[in-house]
């Protein structure tokens, strides 16, 4: 079988293909520069190279949400996506959600309402849940269970993590807040 195609060899990578590509984000409010490979998903950028390891590497193929960040202010599966997707915009993980002198209200109301057992979803569930209060979608308790049915806990610890959404988006209690 013949390997070539017009003179070229089929199934090689160019010589002229990049072997970096230059990107900028915003990340937990400090604009960072760095180069990529081109193949670089944003949960391994966000670990290794940000050090951000409160967002989780779970299955992924974003069948978990361990992995959930927020981009733009929209929740996404950062192992499903490319750093140079997102070159330009602003990511928050589970450390930025806090400010300097309090917790964001839902990490609040997850430690009140005990919405975890080993953890290991927490951080993903949090954000998904700031990403659900941004849709401002969730009016039942059913559509938050509807909304939040891509976040995983192995543990089992959703009635918690239920209420406390509920508490910090007022849902089954009167309007909704954003977040």
């Amino acid at each position: 079988m013949n390997n070539k195609a017009d003179g070229k060899t089929v199934g090689t990578v160019p010589d002229s293909a990049p072997a970096k590509i230059s990107i900028t984000l915003k990340v937990n409010g400090v604009e960072k520069r760095m180069e990529v490979a081109p193949w670089t998903t944003l949960l391994d950028l966000l670990r290794e190279r940000l050090n951000l390891t409160g967002t989780k590497k779970g299955c992924d193929h974003g069948q978990c949400g361990a992995c959930t960040v927020l981009v733009d202010g929209k929740r996404i599966n950062s192992c499903l996506t490319l750093a140079i997707m997102k070159d330009g915009a602003e990511v928050v993980t589970i450390e930025g959600l806090a400010g300097r002198s309090a917790l964001h209200p839902l990490q609040q109301a997850f430690i009140e309402h005990d919405a975890f057992q080993c953890g290991y979803c927490t951080p993903g569930q949090i954000c998904s849940a700031v990403g659900l209060m941004n849709e401002g979608r969730a009016k039942t308790a059913d559509d938050i269970r509807e909304l939040m049915s891509g976040n995983i806990c192995r543990c089992g610890a959703y009635p918690n993590i239920l209420a406390a959404i509920r508490e910090v988006t007022r849902v089954g209690a009167g309007q909704a807040q954003g977040g």
